[in-house]
């Protein structure tokens, strides 16, 4: 399993979030981001293997970016943000990091789950 996963519900629907791009970014020391992994959920809500379970993770902030426009325009829904950006801290990479999404057109939450 990768050591950062997520999982997109949307709530509006009661289902999981199917066909969102997704992509995981590192701060670096210059406050730039470097993508490292992209992916597609399911339909279940989930990307498989976002990053290899081998891939050895630096400490730092990352930024996991849902491309949520694209997702509600393709049910034909009005919406109120085209992307979402969750920034977080992943400072102890022996544990596992899962960074689930809550979703509705007009509002979001996010929590670091298990």
């Amino acid at each position: 399993m990768s050591h950062i996963t997520t999982h997109v519900l949307d709530t509006s629907q009661g289902c999981p979030g199917a066909n969102i791009r997704i992509r995981l970014e590192l701060q670096k020391p210059d406050e730039t981001w470097h993508e490292l992994a992209s992916g597609t959920t399911n339909n279940d809500g989930r990307v498989a293997d976002l990053i290899s379970e081998k891939e050895v993770l630096a400490s730092g902030v990352y930024r996991m970016i849902f491309e949520t426009g694209a997702y509600f325009e393709q049910q034909g829904t009005a919406y109120f943000y085209p992307e979402i950006e969750v920034r977080f801290l992943f400072n102890q990479p022996e544990q596992h990091y899962h960074i689930p999404l809550l979703l509705s057109a007009f509002g979001y939450s996010t929590y670091r789950g298990s």
